[in-house]
């Protein structure tokens, strides 16, 4: 089988780079080992959610997936509120004073899944093998050839390693990896509280890490606690009822009691970041390329910029889109942004982490000063939305 680009890995960053390259009339295969489960509208929440930047949106607009997200279960993000637990130093922002409707929207990651899998199969020249996944691969002087586990063999100009932190892509062609293990957990779960969450993510800075409430659309909120390792596990252990407890203290009842929780789990943190990025005939994008500390929530939309980048200088090629020039164009577009971004997370994960009263005083100072100052609130805000 011939294609033009295989990509191994049909989750959201692969799913959106095969929709972005079919919709342009690229011959596109896609490598998935397992569809997401069904939705249904009355399904409980997913524990693993994203929030989606406006950047992010657009991408899965052009890609076909965005009215199949809002069809399904999307909260879309009006305000953010960040405080510091040390102190009294805090920032809000505010749609409304950036003259836009949202600052982007929290969803499942089965939701976005399941919207670009529609996108997928109602494209021509876009394949889904599934379930099936890559089980070796063979660069040629002007082709890849690649083995799946089914036994099928395909063939295209290049292969993309959208196979998440793992990837099989990556190990195969021998791709070094940088690895920082933050000794930390990311925990995880959907909670019921006393007050609305006024369709705001908040988020406080704690020394042991950060804790952040995502609003979802019936009222409840998914959060996403950071915390050593050994405290993490010993919250999963906790009954529900002392568990509520700790996360309401642990926002300081920002929205009174919590009343209720799902199933947890807690995930190991680490940044990770793929040297090179490129071979000939071969590309890593989104988990496959770098992993960030999540207290941004960035890492999708790293991600997602990554299938943006990649699909930008394919689509600009009249030629080869497996040769060294062209992937090396996209290396060079987004290596830099995926690297400060990872940088700036651990950055911050050490200065609010930092209880020193010095810099305590310098946190706390500076992001009361930022909430003063518009034009650097607004600008801050921009970035993170991709506006």
């Amino acid at each position: 089988m011939q294609y033009d680009i295989i990509i191994a890995g049909g989750g959201m960053v692969g799913s959106t780079l095969a929709c972005l390259l079919g919709n342009a009339g690229k011959r596109v295969a896609v490598l998935e080992a397992h569809a997401p489960a069904p939705f249904a509208a009355t399904d409980p929440y997913d524990l693993r959610v994203s929030a989606i930047s406006r950047a992010s949106q657009r991408a899965l607009v052009n890609a076909g997936a965005w009215e199949g997200v809002v069809a399904r279960r999307a909260c879309a993000y009006e305000a953010m509120q960040v405080w510091d637990a040390t102190g009294s130093g805090q920032i809000r922002f505010d749609a409304a004073d950036l003259g836009e409707a949202d600052l982007g929207h929290i969803v499942e990651n089965r939701v976005i899944q399941c919207a670009l899998l529609d996108a997928i199969q109602a494209l021509d020249n876009v394949d889904l093998y599934c379930p099936d996944k890559l089980a070796a691969f063979e660069v040629g002087t002007d082709s890849v050839q690649v083995q799946l586990h089914s036994g099928t063999t395909l063939q295209a100009q290049l292969l993309v390693g959208a196979d998440g932190a793992q990837s099989k892509v990556r190990q195969l062609a021998g791709i070094s990896l940088a690895t920082n293990d933050y000794g930390q957990k990311g925990l995880v779960c959907v909670v019921q509280t006393e007050l609305s969450h006024q369709d705001t993510a908040w988020q406080r800075f704690m020394p042991s890490g950060p804790l952040a409430f995502l609003p979802l659309s019936d009222g409840s909120s998914s959060i996403v606690w950071t915390l050593p390792a050994d405290r993490a596990d010993a919250m999963l252990l906790l009954s529900d009822a002392d568990f509520c407890r700790e996360v309401a203290q642990a926002l300081d009842y920002r929205l009174g009691e919590v009343t209720a929780v799902g199933e947890r789990a807690a995930f190991s943190l680490r940044g990770r970041h793929a040297e090179p990025y490129i071979q000939p005939r071969l590309a890593l994008v989104g988990d496959a390329a770098h992993t960030i500390h999540p207290l941004a929530g960035q890492g999708v939309n790293l991600g997602i910029k990554d299938a943006l980048g990649l699909a930008e200088q394919l689509l600009k090629s009249s030629g080869d889109v497996g040769s060294v020039a062209v992937l090396r164009a996209y290396e060079r577009a987004r290596r830099g942004d995926n690297v400060l971004t990872q940088k700036a997370m651990e950055g911050f994960r050490l200065l609010f982490g930092n209880t020193l009263t010095p810099w305590k005083i310098l946190r706390n100072t500076g992001l009361s000063l930022v909430n003063r100052l518009d034009f650097v609130k607004y600008q801050i805000a921009k970035q993170a939305m991709g506006i």
